[in-house]
């Protein structure tokens, strides 16, 4: 059954004209009126997904999406140029909206605010889809009380070399902390290589306790199954190991939400799980296509998030008694910056991915012999948040290489300077 069949069989959110090639297409959703520019614009060339196919996925999915993103304000990643491209970051609402989008306030401990948009049903989930929103990046609160947020988020990030099998211990032993500290974990791939475990939580702690009880977590989850999961913050510091990333959990920070579709060849999406399922499901399963099936067969497996509120009592009482995490040293030369531990060099800066990954390339070739002693997780590729893009940094952890063999830091391969032409 094509996309379209699956959509018409699951739900009757949209009555669509036909697409014509350059015409947008009017669609009908819960009473209101959204017009879907370039329905016809190839989204994911691989499975060949089109604009239009790509919202009516939303719509078909939309019980599942707004359980994950309704009343909460967003942070819209906009990849107006296709998945090959860089998504640019817009955190305030388009002047030009519909009068019913709903949006909220959010003040910054920068001093700066934003008014974001609110998706509250069907109508503005397919209208910030057509804006070119791939993925849906909603805020841990709910509009209505911007201060204290009402989910927990524990982001397992691998690090290179790390296999499935280490992430799923990792999420099973993330899963008893929770429930030995009187919260419930509700998994879900998060698209890419990692899972995603939620836990929703009353509103009564604000940011910076949300936070210290998420990063208590990642340190008990660490003193559990130490080798396998980190709560190291410094990525050179991690080894081959699952990061258990609780600065998901600062203000700024948004998380791709449940079957939100990724930025991948393949359209993968974010999906929520059974935990009988997480040993035996990867991530590459699931994609546009079979989360449509999917979802008409099953529904959302994470029906029952909003019923499981739970206390953070626990956490922070666990907090008190660990003390605080340790804290690097920083540079005696006024300057604040962490000396890091370990033998790093930096490759390339770049305002693309391939830009950095050609520039390593470089690297590569000019110490070959340097290469061969190098461990996956000694290449460190980090995505860094510019003021509406990524840009990337590449650097080396020499640590597996003899001293005397490393090579000294060099002129990097791509110079990018970020910053540049702003005050």
């Amino acid at each position: 059954m094509t996309l379209l069949g699956i959509f018409r069989r699951t739900r009757g959110y949209v009555d669509a004209v036909s697409p014509t090639k350059s015409k947008p297409v009017g669609l009908e959703i819960g009473g209101r009126e959204v017009s879907i520019s370039s329905p016809d614009k190839v989204v994911f060339p691989e499975p060949g997904i089109t604009k239009l196919e790509l919202v009516q996925y939303y719509l078909a999915v939309a019980d599942g999406a707004l359980r994950g993103v309704a009343g909460r304000p967003m942070v819209l990643k906009r990849f107006v140029k296709g998945i090959e491209q860089e998504a640019f970051f817009q955190k305030r609402a388009p002047e030009k909206r519909p009068d019913w989008i709903e949006t909220a306030t959010l003040h910054y401990a920068s001093g700066n605010s934003a008014e974001e948009v609110v998706v509250e049903d069907a109508a503005a989930l397919a209208w910030v889809v057509n804006l070119g929103c791939i993925d849906l990046n909603p805020h841990p609160v709910r509009a209505d009380d911007l201060d204290h947020p009402d989910e927990l988020r524990v982001d397992l990030d691998p690090m290179p070399g790390v296999d499935w099998r280490q992430i799923v211990d990792v999420a099973m032993i993330a899963r008893d902390v929770l429930t030995d500290h009187g919260l419930t974990g509700w998994p879900k791939t998060s698209g890419s290589r990692g899972m995603h475990i939620y836990a929703r939580i009353d509103r009564r702690w604000d940011y910076r306790e949300v936070r210290l009880a998420a990063e208590t977590l990642a340190r008990e989850v660490e003193r559990r199954a130490p080798g396998l999961a980190t709560a190291r913050w410094w990525k050179e510091e991690r080894g081959e190991s699952v990061f258990v990333d609780f600065n998901q959990n600062a203000k700024d920070r948004t998380v791709a939400s449940a079957y939100s579709v990724r930025p991948l060849p393949d359209a993968r999406v974010s999906t929520p799980l059974d935990w009988d399922e997480v040993a035996t499901r990867r991530p590459e399963e699931f994609t546009v296509r079979t989360v449509l099936e999917r979802f008409a067969e099953r529904g959302d497996a994470a029906s029952g998030i909003d019923d499981s509120v739970g206390s953070l009592d626990q956490l922070l009482s666990l907090a008190e008694e660990l003390g605080p995490a340790e804290k690097p040293p920083r540079k005696s030369d006024g300057s604040g910056r962490r000396p890091s531990t370990m033998p790093l060099i930096e490759v390339a800066r770049a305002k693309t991915k391939p830009e950095a990954l050609e520039g390593l390339e470089r690297w590569k070739a000019k110490h070959p012999k340097v290469v061969e002693k190098l461990e996956p997780a000694d290449v460190l590729v980090d995505g860094m948040r510019g003021s509406s893009s990524l840009w990337y940094r590449i650097r080396v952890n020499l640590q597996h290489v003899p001293e005397k063999e490393r090579p000294e830091q060099e002129e990097l391969e791509v110079d990018y300077d970020p910053w540049a032409g702003r005050n």
